[in-house]
């Protein structure tokens, strides 16, 4: 997903959020590098902008997930990663060897795509999947 500037500036402004150079930043270099955790996100703003705080980034993260605008994962063992991906019930594949990251759609196909046997009164609406594996760059290695 690539943002425009003026997407970005109406989805930011759509979930109530003033519109800055540095949420614009981390939008575009999340949609652009989907998986991104904060550390990688932090050098694709400062291409960007120039300078920037890493805990103005982490902030804008923050935000914006509080918003509904990027979607949290924390794969076992990784750090927090983003994507703009958000709203559906989709799950992802990890590699074991290189940690990349890769969306897979729920098999199902609606939330929450699995049901528990237990629920304990929940009111569940999502289920949140991770595949482990190989990806097919390090199997040929």
């Amino acid at each position: 997903m690539r943002y425009e500037d003026t997407d970005v500036r109406e989805h930011l402004r759509s979930v109530g959020l003033c519109v800055t150079a540095p949420r614009i930043a981390v939008l575009e270099a999340v949609a652009e590098h989907p998986h991104s955790d904060a550390h990688q996100v932090a050098i694709r703003v400062r291409d960007r902008i120039g300078t920037v705080s890493t805990q103005a980034v982490y902030d804008v993260l923050d935000v914006c997930t509080s918003a509904g605008l990027l979607r949290r994962i924390e794969p076992a063992g990784s750090p927090a990663r983003f994507e703009t991906r958000t709203g559906d019930n989709h799950h992802h594949l990890v590699c074991r060897s290189c940690g990349t990251v890769v969306d897979v759609d729920c098999a199902v196909g609606h939330a929450p795509c699995l049901v528990p046997s237990q629920a304990h009164g929940f009111a569940i609406d999502e289920a949140e999947v991770v595949f482990w594996g190989l990806c097919m760059e390090c199997q040929q290695q």
